[in-house]
């Protein structure tokens, strides 16, 4: 059963899969392709190899959860395939990618996908991971009521300060410039 504490974890596997190149200036594509919900610690272990393709459990990363994120979480689930936002970034070390975050809130990912520097994959959640994720909305998720703005009653278009330049004393020449020699009639 679900606590309510404000937020909750869970271990999730990721699973990439590395194709050859389609082009000779790529030899592999990398692509997240699956999770693992409650997987063990792991670091790029080979899972299956199916003739150039070969999936790795690349990282197990914790899924956190929290209640003020609710929002994110149910839109996420309405989704015709619900998803786990998957981000990476070049590694520097011996993997050839470094898995950075595991998110359910495709708001979080659309953040990391604006800042350009990380890739973000959509991984379809499994049934047992959406049921999760479902029942912590459902126990967490408070609709926020929409409060209209109301407007300030003052009329501020009444002042016409700014208007012209106050050297000309003629109101007919308020947008006329004040080294003009025109003589106003």
């Amino acid at each position: 059963m679900i606590c309510q504490e404000r937020s909750i974890t869970m271990p999730l596997g990721v699973v990439i899969r590395r194709m050859p190149g389609v082009t000779r200036w790529v030899s592999h594509v990398w692509k997240a392709v699956a999770v693992l919900p409650g997987a063990g610690d792991a670091e790029w272990k080979e899972l299956r190899q199916d003739g150039e393709a070969v999936e790795y459990h690349a990282a197990t990363l914790p899924l956190e959860l929290y209640r003020t994120e609710t929002e994110g979480y149910l839109h996420g689930l309405s989704a015709k395939v619900p998803a786990i936002y998957v981000v990476m970034r070049p590694s520097e070390g011996n993997s050839p990618l470094e898995v950075t975050l595991v998110t359910a809130s495709p708001y979080e990912a659309q953040d990391y996908a604006d800042t350009g520097e990380e890739l973000v994959e959509k991984v379809p959640m499994p049934e047992g991971l959406i049921a999760w994720v479902r029942d912590f909305v459902e126990l967490h998720h408070e609709d926020e009521a929409f409060v209209k703005r109301r407007r300030d009653k003052s009329r501020v278009d009444l002042n016409e300060d700014g208007i012209g330049d106050a050297r000309i004393r003629q109101i007919a020449d308020v947008y006329r410039a004040p080294g003009s020699k025109e003589k106003v009639h």
